[in-house]
């Protein structure tokens, strides 16, 4: 099979296409030939050499951590279209993983979206789980354009609090499209904020780090309301949280459910074929952008 792999550390340019032996399911697992598989942070992470914790990698090593396509072997009926996590391995033409890693693929969610949408929705529902913004609260997103932040504006909408988001200029239209309050990056950030909220930020959840995180500290005194997605080597010592681990079969099912009743939106900004692999780390570098970045198979 051919995959989007690497041989040694480095930036986007150490990605190639190899050629790989084919994996096959074994007992409690699925094979899955992978229609979309998203790209993001993570994955970036493990390329420049960063080995998450538990796991031992041999090389060449595949990233890629969440995917959706079409069961071949193993537990489900083969024909059976899917959208999963794992760890690494994802953009790669076929997977192995648990049959508990991966849940049915609605019919309304077309393949690019299923493919980049696990970690994004996952990481917004956990996270929003440990804030628990209340009925009437104001939740502050820090990126909230972004896959994390699309996801936990709708989320929060849903629990019944106002969401105020910060995003780029570019982006002030759509988070108000999804249906928040929105307030551009920048110096007077505070300022800019406290107007948008003049009743006061409940809890924040921080996609961006820096001087967001900082801004946030002003503004909500509860550190046990801030959670931070990115600023982890400063969360124990400023006492804030970070997320947990929490990627469920049944989460992601009930967040694959929303999305095909209508009332959880996921953009993907750009579908990359898997032989452009190097050009969509690329962009996921560049900065906080709209939406996913997905890379597509055959």
């Amino acid at each position: 099979m051919k995959a989007v792999a690497f041989t040694e550390f480095g930036g986007p340019e150490v990605l190639r296409v190899l050629e790989l032996p084919e994996p096959h399911a074994g007992p409690g697992e699925v094979r899955v030939r992978v229609k979309a598989a998203g790209v993001q942070p993570f994955d970036a992470a493990v390329r420049a050499g960063w080995e998450p914790p538990h796991l031992e990698l041999g090389w060449p090593r595949v990233p890629g951590n969440e995917f959706a396509g079409v069961v071949d072997e193993g537990e489900l009926p083969a024909g059976t279209e899917v959208l999963g996590f794992t760890a690494v391995q994802a953009a790669a033409e076929c997977i192995v993983v648990p049959v508990t890693d991966v849940t049915p693929k609605p019919p309304e969610m077309p393949w690019e979206v299923a493919g980049g949408f696990t970690a994004g929705a996952q990481t917004a529902s956990i996270a929003l789980e440990l804030l628990n913004p209340r009925h009437g609260e104001t939740l502050l997103v820090h990126g909230a354009a972004g896959a994390v932040g699309t996801a936990a504006v709708q989320l929060a909408q849903l629990r019944g609090a106002r969401v105020v988001g910060t995003a780029s200029q570019a982006n002030q239209d759509y988070l108000r499209e999804l249906g928040a309050t929105p307030v551009v990056y920048g110096d007077g950030l505070k300022s800019r904020i406290e107007a948008a909220a003049p009743q006061g930020i409940d809890a924040v959840l921080d996609g961006a780090g820096g001087e967001a995180l900082d801004v946030s500290l002003e503004l909500v005194k509860a550190r046990d309301r801030i959670l931070t997605l990115v600023d982890h080597d400063r969360a124990a010592e400023l006492g804030v949280l970070v997320s947990k681990s929490g990627r469920s079969a049944a989460r992601l099912a009930e967040l694959a459910a929303l999305y095909a009743k209508g009332d959880l939106r996921f953009t993907v900004r750009r579908a990359y074929p898997y032989t452009e692999a190097a050009a969509a780390h690329r962009e996921i570098e560049t900065g906080h952008g709209r939406g996913k970045i997905v890379l597509t198979f055959p």
